[in-house]
């Protein structure tokens, strides 16, 4: 269907090297993009740009805002516009909220919401001009629901939820559509210790309604839409993919 083709848009997806940033720019590939791969390790994005057709790679840190605003700028005026941003870089830290170490929670609101802010900003700076563009921010469960150990982290998850909706209060009347996918619990390198651990696999399967963890690739969907034309008139919105987790107690 033309309404979900993505041919001729360019998208840059960040901390797409691994997990589900590099899933979403498959998938986003396939839909027809032209995928611009972002992290900070070179050698990780061009080992990770020979699994996603026609990819592209822009190595910069997201957590610096003059250092991503160079980026974007130079990429745009070199190469083309920016169509589509997914602000997928994240992180995670476990530990209890009275032991939570002040540097960890620091490094959490950068890379987490500052991140989000920075490289939106600087995409939506070109967007703006153009009269276009989709931002598409990648939220969590914990945007909404809260486990022991990682306060800090739903902080930054709710944030993100919160800026999504800023976004599109700003932008939506330039012509861009700003909202969050908020996945559930899935099989990816920063979720390693948790699937490992067969207590928490056993919970997790008796805690979501669909009874299992989640495959990256069942985010591809979600992000095709938001970032096609399909999405037209979906703007602030936190789309979940959670196995039904947040709808059930």
């Amino acid at each position: 269907m033309q309404i979900f083709d993505l041919t001729g848009r360019r998208a840059l997806v960040t901390g797409s090297s691994q997990g589900i940033g590099l899933a979403l720019a498959k998938g986003l590939a396939e839909a027809g993009a032209a995928v611009v791969l972002n992290g900070r390790d070179e050698s990780k994005l061009a080992a990770a740009a020979k699994d996603v057709p026609g990819a592209t790679t822009i190595a910069f840190d997201v957590t610096d805002h003059a250092a991503a605003r160079a980026a974007i700028d130079a990429f745009e005026a070199s190469t083309g516009a920016i169509d589509i941003l997914v602000n997928n870089a994240g992180m995670q830290f476990r530990a209890p909220l009275e032991d939570f170490p002040a540097d960890a929670f620091a490094m959490l609101l950068q890379t987490n919401v500052a991140s989000v802010f920075n490289v939106g900003q600087a995409c939506a700076r070109h967007m703006i001009g153009r009269g276009s563009g989709k931002i598409i921010n990648i939220a969590s469960v914990q945007t909404a629901l809260a486990r022991p150990s990682i306060a800090p982290y739903t902080a930054t998850k709710g944030a993100v939820g919160n800026l999504t909706k800023g976004m599109c209060t700003d932008w939506a009347k330039y012509g861009l559509q700003c909202n969050a996918i908020a996945p559930g619990y899935f099989d990816t390198p920063l979720n390693a210790a948790l699937v490992a651990d067969k207590d928490f696999s056993a919970w997790l399967e008796k805690r979501t309604p669909a009874g299992r963890w989640g495959n990256v690739e069942e985010l591809v969907g979600a992000c095709v839409f938001l970032a096609s034309p399909a999405s037209s008139f979906v703007n602030g919105h936190t789309l979940y993919v959670d196995g039904g987790i947040t709808a059930s107690l």
